[in-house]
This record gives C-alpha cells, structure tokens and sequence, in this order.
C-alpha cells in the first residue's frame, strides 16, 4: 500500500441490491410425459395403476402432464418414445416399470441409450430412498439423465413404491425444470 492511502474497503456478506423493480419470481413450465412401461398393461391383460398415480404425484407437484402413454417391455419402443418426447422438448419423462432384473426389464437400458449426461442423483435417492422401507429396494436398476433439455427419470412398477418415493423427487423439479432451460451459465456470470 502507497504511504497515505487508505486500505480498501472489504464487504463481506450478501451484495448490496441494486434499487430497481423487485425481483419477479419465474416459474419454469413443466410440462411432463409420463411412460408406463409394461407389456401386460400393453396387450390390455392387466390395468395401469402406476401412470396415473406417478401423473397425479407429479401435477400436484405443479407439473403439467401433456402425454400418458403405455409401451411394451420392448427396448427399441422404449427408445423411440422417449426420443420423441425429447423432441417435444418437454422438461420431465417420467418412466414406471421395467427397472427390475427379470430379462424383460430394459427401461434402464433404453434410457441409457437416449441419455447425453447422466443425473445419478435421482437414481441414488430413489434407491436409498426404497432401501428404507423393503430390502428389496436395491434390485431397482433405474437410471437417471439428460437428453436435449429433458431430466428423464425411472421410477419402479409399484404403485406403492411410487407413492413412497415420488416425495423425495417433487421438490427438485422446479428448480430441475429452471436449470433446463437455461442457455448455459448464470447471467451476469463471469
């Protein structure tokens, strides 16, 4: 420091706002898909209960479901539903079924196959999550990622599996949504 300078002044904590309007709170649209994927609901011998009850969970926690459909224990099919719904550009596809270890089970695979990053995060609170309340929680091989700007996201076949984890899953989503959307970086970042 030159003689007879002052020291700079050192802020520490939160930067002073900036007056100006108020901040306006964003929303991010979460428009959601969600795929029941089984082949007996597909071939009309057994009823979905899991699609309905996952779009439910999901609208209330402030989705908008713009697609429930059903598609067989096929991994091409799979695949193909998923790439047209992330080129919808939709925020959230939301699979039920098809996580577990029987040679059928291949929604993981299929997801891995359209993923571009993985979001494990999800996949590993679901586990953990189902580790709580069965043993068994830890034959779930679902996956989690991001395809374009689209979280898919694997939830078992169980109705009650859903309804036991969807909670760990609802508050994330809109920030997840806002992330989505973003053109990279914060603004004003440097």
């Amino acid at each position: 420091m030159a003689p007879g300078t002052a020291p700079a002044e050192i802020h520490r904590g939160p930067s002073p706002r900036v007056a100006g309007p108020p901040r306006r709170r964003t929303v991010a649209r979460m428009q959601t898909v969600v795929l029941t994927i089984s082949t007996s609901v597909a071939r009309g011998d057994t009823a979905d209960e899991s699609g309905p009850l996952l779009a439910s969970l999901a609208e209330q926690a402030g989705a908008e479901i713009v697609a429930a459909e059903v598609v067989a224990d096929d991994q091409f099919a799979i695949e193909e539903r998923l790439r047209v719904h992330v080129g919808n550009d939709v925020a959230f596809v939301f699979t039920t079924g098809g996580t577990g270890l029987t040679a059928d089970d291949v929604t993981p695979e299929a997801t891995r196959a359209v993923i571009t990053r993985e979001a494990p995060g999800y996949a590993e609170t679901l586990r953990a999550q189902a580790r709580e309340h069965t043993p068994l929680g830890i034959l779930t091989r679902g996956v989690s990622g991001v395809a374009a700007r689209t979280l898919i996201i694997n939830f078992p076949g169980n109705p009650k599996a859903i309804r036991q984890l969807f909670g760990v899953v609802a508050p994330t989503l809109e920030h997840a949504a806002a992330q989505l959307r973003r053109e990279g970086g914060r603004a004003g970042r440097r």
